[in-house]
């Protein structure tokens, strides 16, 4: 269930075109079926799925390890640490962004829980990204594809990627032009979002300025949530 669905099923009032976000689902003993608290900042009202959501259900291609992969699929055996990048980002931001992701799985490895969670960045560049780059990227990162829990989501055309952010997290992808960037054709905005769902599909926690996130809080929130 997308969240739209989920805000419309919940019954829940003040959810417009514009506003994705479900009103009064925050409350001080924390959301139905969550194990986090609420966090500091209520983000409800926010375009992309927050707090107290349903994790968005879609299925998209892991090329490198030739597998479809359902975000549902994971419910009753893994927490989920999505986000979204692209290999060509010129400033940092989406390294940041696989950077907490690569730590969380070190942490998961390193504290026993690495069967427990599934780490899912999906590229929104796959005319760029294929198999290849994404596998030389995962090298550059430090990323373990050989942990059985990381997953890189590739959309089969640039036009789902645009219908998957889109529709499941209120994020609008469109390509921009590079001309002040040497040898890169065009770029994307970044939303350097980070969403971590549990073991049910409910969202504990949806970090907007992913790349700021301090690693040691995400890394404590995912221990939480996967291991409770």
């Amino acid at each position: 269930m997308d969240r739209r669905s989920f805000c419309k099923t919940a019954g829940v009032a003040g959810v417009t075109a514009g506003t994705a976000g479900c009103l009064g689902v925050l409350g001080t003993s924390g959301a139905e079926g969550t194990v986090l608290g609420p966090p500091e900042r209520d983000l409800s009202e926010a375009s992309f799925p927050s707090y107290g959501d349903n994790m968005p259900e879609f299925t998209v291609p892991d090329p490198i390890h030739g597998e479809k992969i359902s975000t549902a699929q994971f419910e009753g055996e893994r927490a989920v640490l999505w986000t979204s990048f692209y290999t060509n980002c010129p400033d940092g931001v989406c390294p940041a962004l696989i950077l907490r992701l690569r730590r969380g799985q070190e942490a998961a490895a390193e504290a026993g829980y690495g069967d427990q969670v599934a780490f899912l960045p999906i590229t929104f560049d796959p005319e760029r990204d294929t198999p290849e780059a994404l596998r030389k990227y995962a090298g550059q990162q430090g990323v373990d594809l050989d942990a059985g829990n990381w997953h890189f989501l590739r959309p089969e055309t640039y036009e789902r990627s645009q219908e998957i952010h889109d529709e499941h997290f209120g994020l609008k992808i469109e390509k921009q032009p590079a001309d002040d960037i040497e040898n890169l054709e065009y770029r994307f905005p970044h939303y350097g979002l980070i969403i971590l769902a549990n073991k049910q599909g409910i969202i504990e926690r949806a970090y907007p300025r992913g790349p700021r996130t301090d690693i040691e809080r995400l890394v404590d929130d995912l221990e939480r949530v996967a291991t409770a």
